[in-house]
């Protein structure tokens, strides 16, 4: 399977200002990504979705591949993801490069493993799945078997559709969430559907000690955090 790694980092940020380039524990938060991707043993080709020409300078630094430029209407606080993964592949394929597959790596998510990666491209093709992503457990009150949703007459209703809650903790079907890490997409899936899923979606359980996903200040702290801990318990092994 040819999979294309895509990186997306855009200029703007509101959470953390130039977060995409910004240092977390000395190096670019992009470099965190673009280590895990090229490590990877998965990936065809990684490349840099960028309309900033800073950010694409310290991507090509750091051994990204930058074959375009975004355009700027596809780097706005508005825009959505999908359409850059559409802008990317359509552009590779005007150049003569297609993929069976794009996996999608947000720098946002720095501590992904290339493992993880490899895992992910794995899994789709043993299950011949439109999709493979990155999840975390649901913590048990969140669980959708016990979350409300509140109607506009102030009425309650469980998100679940079920009449009643499930009464008792051990009966809780286990739920996931996306943490955002990893996103496989078949690009005939992205065609055909217009989406990243498709219709048969597996998944891949993230370690918690390398999910983490910044958008505020205090994520980035987290981040650090999370970095010198793992940093300390190698250096004492």
């Amino acid at each position: 399977m040819k999979v294309l790694g895509l990186i997306p980092a855009r200029g703007g940020s509101k959470g953390v200002p130039r977060k995409n380039i910004k240092l977390l524990d000395g190096k670019p938060l992009l470099a965190y990504s673009a280590e895990s991707a090229l490590k990877a043993r998965r990936l065809s080709r990684v490349i840099l979705s960028t309309e900033d020409e800073e950010i694409a300078e310290v991507g090509r630094g750091i051994g990204l591949d930058v074959p375009f430029m975004r355009p700027a209407e596809l780097a706005t606080d508005t825009a959505a993801t999908f359409p850059v993964v559409m802008h990317a592949i359509d552009t590779l394929r005007s150049q003569g490069d297609s993929y069976d597959a794009v996996c999608l790596l947000q720098p946002t998510n720095p501590l992904r493993r290339a493992m993880d990666i490899d895992e992910c491209i794995g899994i789709m093709e043993r299950y011949g799945s439109d999709s493979v992503v990155s999840v975390l457990p649901v913590p048990e009150p969140f669980n959708p078997m016990w979350v409300f949703w509140k109607q506009d007459d102030g009425r309650l209703v469980l998100s679940s559709g079920e009449s009643e809650p499930v009464a008792r903790r051990q009966d809780l079907p286990q739920a996931f969430h996306r943490d955002g890490s990893v996103y496989l997409s078949r690009t005939n899936v992205l065609f055909e559907h217009g989406n990243l899923y498709g219709r048969s979606i597996q998944s891949y359980e993230m370690d918690p000690q390398y999910a983490v996903n910044i958008d505020t200040a205090n994520d980035w702290e987290r981040a650090e955090q999370m970095i010198r801990a793992q940093s300390s318990f190698v250096s004492t092994r």
